[in-house]
């Protein structure tokens, strides 16, 4: 896994040549909108707990056959893996957000996540679903201005969207 300054270097190195300008340029502007980036992880991390309850309980009562008997989250011990699954997720995508890059969540969270949730049984619809819930709940806490490094985030805020659809996209 390369960060962004390493990738981009990585790969002048390998063509023999300097960096351009526009690389360069690239790179000044993740320097400058580090601090929201930081500060939008800060809020989703803090917030994780609340986050992970309030999309699970958006989930059962949205597919209230997953803890019913039967269901795919009845007993607490299955409810308990349907949380940790979720936070796990969220995790994964918080370190996304952070680095600016995909590889990390894919690596380690998304690969094979889709197969391990067939052999288990696991609707992955429904875990699709909870995840695009806590996309909502996280934009919602990032877009909260207050407390937040000042400036357009409208970026930062759509690429962390991209984190969440990616991930309800690989266990769909």
């Amino acid at each position: 896994m390369f960060d962004a300054f390493t990738k981009v270097i990585a790969q002048a190195d390998a063509r023999g040549e300097f960096l351009s300008s526009s690389q360069i340029d690239a790179l000044g502007s993740i320097v400058a909108d580090s601090n929201k980036r930081m500060d939008a992880v800060n809020r989703i991390t803090s917030n994780a707990s609340t986050i992970v309850a309030n999309a699970a309980r958006d989930l059962f009562a949205q597919q209230p056959a997953l803890i019913a008997p039967g269901g795919n989250a009845y007993t607490s011990r299955r409810m308990a893996a349907c949380l940790r699954d979720m936070e796990i997720i969220l995790r994964y995508i918080t370190y996304s957000i952070f680095t600016g890059d995909t590889s990390i969540l894919e690596d380690r969270c998304l690969n094979g996540l889709r197969e391990t949730y067939l052999a288990l049984g696991t609707p992955g619809a429904s875990v699709a679903e909870g995840v695009r819930k806590m996309k909502d709940a996280s934009i919602a806490i990032v877009n909260d201005r207050g407390g937040i490094t000042s400036g357009d985030c409208s970026n930062l805020i759509s690429e962390i969207g991209t984190y969440f659809d990616r991930a309800a996209a690989a266990v769909a």
